[in-house]
């Protein structure tokens, strides 16, 4: 969360609270008898969301590479040191939530399960789904889900780890956004035509480094050539193969590279309560799914349910969803309860390693590991 009003981007905060609820409204849309009432009462609407709300991921995939660059490269430079430290500290930005919210869905589940019987209802959790859950490798591992959306976790610590490796390969100023923009060439014209490739980061590289290339096209002294380059492969990827979802994607890239050399970035108008939103919108995401199961256990136990009965049902699941994400920020994703979390787990560390360091041999193995 920025801090101070000149790091503050309200137009990343207004895109992402939209796009965060467009992904609850499409998951409302799609799973269980309330989504089926709603089907039936308004077919254009819920079938809309259905059918391209899901595209709104592509904005939080653009976002994520425009602020990764932000991070790591904000003047095209290589990465100068080892990219481990910076991927451990994006794994436990992203896993602490994460598998926070994940105990929250297998608690979830097992409550609409008894209520409701839809196969929208993960099964049991196993130990081993869980670790596959904890080390981001259950889309790779073909793991059942645990919860709607998660695959986006894993997807995006993958990104965020081919863009510090890529960038840390680069070595030169010239050559790490060099490779940035070949491996986005790349997936946008192959990996992301075959949807063998969804499990790994190429398959969306195209439209993070979409996002990086955004960021780069802010700079005053190339604005007119990353803009025209951004365009030029854009239109020529979608001449080849028209996606609407990298339609969407090259559009939000050439938003933000645009607003970003305007100042608009900063300066966009903040309409409440999209600011608010923006910054609860990871929570949101996470936590919706097992709301919606609790929502749609509760309408199972009506027969049937009048027009206003189902909007008011629809409305309240929607509005709980964003109530629980609130709660979730709060208590467990906000920095000041993220620090909190850490420092616990930390402290459960100690024990184990402090009786570690203890048992025979053990300095002499710690001295050898040091001379590795």
């Amino acid at each position: 969360m920025m801090t101070t009003a000149s790091q503050r981007m309200p137009l990343i905060d207004a895109l992402k609270a939209i796009a965060s609820q467009l992904i609850v409204l499409h998951h409302l849309a799609s799973y269980g008898p309330l989504a089926a009432a709603g089907r039936d009462l308004l077919p254009g609407t819920m079938g809309w969301l259905f059918e391209y709300a899901r595209m709104a991921v592509q904005v939080f995939l653009v976002i994520g590479g425009f602020l990764a660059i932000r991070g790591l490269s904000p003047n095209g430079e290589a990465l100068a040191g080892s990219p481990l430290p910076l991927l451990w500290k994006r794994y436990l930005r992203l896993s602490i939530p994460f598998l926070a919210a994940i105990a929250l869905a297998i608690i979830g589940s097992a409550i609409a399960d008894h209520w409701l019987d839809d196969e929208a209802i993960p099964a049991r959790a196993t130990f081993g789904q869980w670790l596959a859950h904890a080390t981001l490798l259950h889309g790779i591992l073909g793991v059942d889900s645990l919860s709607a959306g998660v695959w986006y976790i894993a997807i995006d610590f993958q990104l965020f780890a081919l863009t510090a490796l890529l960038l840390w390969a680069g070595r030169r100023r010239l050559l790490a956004p060099a490779l940035i923009l070949a491996t986005g060439i790349a997936s946008l014209f192959w990996f992301n035509r075959d949807a063998g490739w969804d499990n790994w980061a190429v398959y969306f590289f195209g439209s993070y480094a979409l996002g990086a290339a955004a960021w780069w096209a802010g700079d005053r002294r190339q604005y007119l050539v990353w803009l025209s380059l951004i365009l030029t492969v854009g239109v020529a990827v979608l001449l080849v193969d028209f996606r609407l979802r990298i339609a969407l994607a090259l559009g939000v890239a050439l938003l933000l590279g645009c607003s970003r050399r305007t100042g608009w970035l900063e300066r966009c108008p903040e309409i409440a309560p999209l600011p608010w939103l923006g910054r609860i919108s990871y929570s949101v995401f996470l936590i919706h799914f097992p709301i919606l199961l609790l929502a749609n256990a509760v309408v199972a136990q009506f027969d049937t349910l009048s027009d206003t009965a189902t909007i008011a049902a629809m409305l309240l699941a929607w509005i709980a969803s964003i109530a629980a994400g609130a709660l979730f920020y709060r208590f467990v994703e906000s920095p000041s309860a993220s620090q909190r979390i850490s420092g616990a787990i930390g402290k459960l560390m100690l024990g184990p390693l402090s009786l570690a360091a203890k048992l025979p041999g053990a300095a002499l193995l710690m001295a050898r590991l040091r001379r590795a």
